[in-house]
């Protein structure tokens, strides 16, 4: 294997998966607990996600490459076009093939989900176009809103409740007001993944004018937010199990929400770009394993 096709590998970034398919495996699970389930929802729901989350990524390593936010100095892994090795033209056109793929994969799910058009199916292949759009707007364009910090409230919105509540309804054609606590604690874990990410190059971002809700908190206060994510995700899992009644294995969904709270003492202490990525990886399989943790309940 080259060093061109093993840096499009490293681009795809195929590691941050899980935390876009924490979302559909929690709506997943409400889903059974009402007697729903369709593998072929469940299956292009996986694969929609995927492509979302991938476009995410290249379009993540373009807009920071071309405005020379990712430099020599960036704690995180080496980037394609920060590298060399990848050109903002060919990057360009990798993300071209993903926005395809990625509307062809929704328009199979939403086929397979309703298999007529009307105006759900009209509403959520919109919905689609607007994940497909947040996904490349963050940081690519003048306008990258998440140079101006607003990158938090996106992710709460589309890996919480669009992901949970919106695959929720494709499998019931309805939705539920139960289904508000999972979204609302898998969209927390998800928002202090970035939270992470965003510590983590909070120096190099500042200097490159990426300004961040970590910038704009500094190191000390950007640790009380990430700490308040994880609490008020586990407090929303311990809260769904005592009304789920669910005492002998709903307990358990929370824990790792407070074993990251725990962990991240030990990362402030450290405060090295190593922790940091260890802790990113960390963060994301344990909010898919969160969302895993959440089917006893139901």
């Amino acid at each position: 294997m080259n060093a061109k096709t093993r840096m499009w590998i490293a681009a795809l970034r195929l590691r941050t998966l899980p935390l876009s398919w924490a979302g559909i495996v929690a709506g997943t699970a409400m889903a059974l607990r009402d007697g729903a389930w369709r593998p072929g929802v469940f299956a292009l729901s996986l694969l929609t996600a995927s492509l979302y989350q991938i476009l995410s990524n290249l379009a993540n390593d373009y807009g920071d490459g071309v405005k020379g936010t990712d430099d020599h100095r960036r704690q995180g892994p080496l980037r394609a076009v920060q590298s060399g090795i990848i050109s903002p033209d060919e990057m360009k056109r990798a993300i071209v093939l993903t926005v395809i793929l990625s509307v062809m994969s929704t328009l199979a799910l939403l086929v397979t989900a309703f298999g007529r058009i009307d105006t759900t199916f009209i509403a959520y292949f919109l919905l689609g176009l607007a994940a497909v759009w947040a996904a490349i707007k963050y940081t690519v364009g003048r306008t990258a809103y998440g140079y101006a910090g607003l990158g938090d409230l996106f992710v709460l919105i589309f890996f919480g409740f669009v992901a949970v509540a919106g695959s929720y309804y494709l499998y019931t054609g309805r939705f539920n007001l139960y289904i508000m606590y999972p979204a609302l604690a898998i969209g927390l874990m998800s928002v202090a993944v970035l939270n992470l990410n965003n510590m983590r190059d909070r120096e190099t971002d500042l200097r490159s004018g990426k300004i961040t809700l970590a910038v704009k908190l500094g190191h000390n206060n950007a640790f009380a937010y990430h700490r308040a994510l994880l609490s008020m995700s586990f407090l929303l899992l311990l809260y769904l199990a005592i009304r789920q009644s669910a005492y002998k294995t709903g307990f358990i969904a929370p824990i790792p929400a407070l074993f990251l709270w725990w962990l991240s003492y030990g990362l402030q202490r450290k405060n090295e770009g190593q922790a940091y990525n260890e802790m990113l990886k960390r963060t994301s399989l344990l909010t898919l394993l969160t969302a895993i943790l959440l089917w006893p309940l139901f």
